[in-house]
């Protein structure tokens, strides 16, 4: 097997039904862009009544129609919050955790070390996580906290750090398939091609998620020169 090969995303998740939600981050081939991709699928209705919101750097994800809602306590969060020259992506409320610890000059995995999985008993969603740092030499890093056992009597935590590779980007994602209960991610973010062009990265990975299962996708490039952002939202709901 070779550690170095690397996919494209849709190869990964066409015909999956269901991973989950996902994080992606990298960096363009001609070396100009900074990648970050977030997406979150849904079975349920609650989990499915949800939709995108950008506000300036941040999104937010409010539910579609208010009185349809559940429990918001782990579907309602913001997903992207920029601190300076950090981006900060998760699937949960976690984004809040690290945002308050490098406001206070602490660190990602600081941050992390306070949180565990989600407690949907008895599927223990991950929690997933990743930094952006775009100061001088672009790196990244990601997080998953999983259960360490059917019970979620503990808390597993994976950290990895990476200097961005032209062309190259890591995907993280909370279950490897369906399933009752749904199998959790396993391994090391998987290695991704990322593409110059938003539009075709974007269109590539929202076509490629499960029709019936896809709820909304965001994807920001970040220009490495200048700093100036472009952006990419899609929602399955909408008025």
């Amino acid at each position: 097997m070779n550690v170095y090969e690397t996919g494209t995303v849709d190869t990964l998740i066409r015909g999956n039904s269901y991973v989950g939600r996902g994080i992606i981050v990298g960096l363009t081939p001609d070396k100009k862009n900074a990648v970050a991709a977030y997406f979150i699928m849904g079975r349920s209705e609650n989990s499915r009544n949800r939709v995108f919101v950008e506000s300036g750097d941040d999104v937010t994800i409010y539910p579609f129609d208010e009185s349809k809602v559940e429990d918001p306590s782990l579907i309602i969060y913001s997903p992207v919050r920029r601190l300076g020259d950090k981006l900060i992506v998760t699937n949960g409320d976690q984004t809040d955790t690290v945002y308050s610890f490098l406001s206070e000059g602490k660190s990602f995995e600081a941050a992390l070390d306070t949180r565990e999985f989600e407690p949907d008993r008895p599927n223990f969603t991950p929690r997933i996580s990743a930094l952006l740092d775009l100061d001088k030499v672009f790196t990244y890093k990601m997080n998953i906290l999983k259960s360490g056992d059917p019970e979620g009597t503990v808390c597993s935590r994976f950290n990895f750090s990476y200097t961005a590779l032209p062309g190259l980007g890591h995907f993280i994602h909370t279950y490897v398939c369906d399933g009752n209960p749904i199998p959790t991610f396993t391994g090391e973010p998987e290695r991704i091609e990322t593409e110059n062009d938003i539009d075709a990265f974007t269109d590539k990975l929202w076509n490629a998620l499960d029709e019936n299962n896809k709820i909304s996708l965001y994807v920001r490039y970040i220009n490495l020169a200048d700093g100036t952002a472009e952006n990419r939202m899609i929602n399955k709901n909408h008025k």
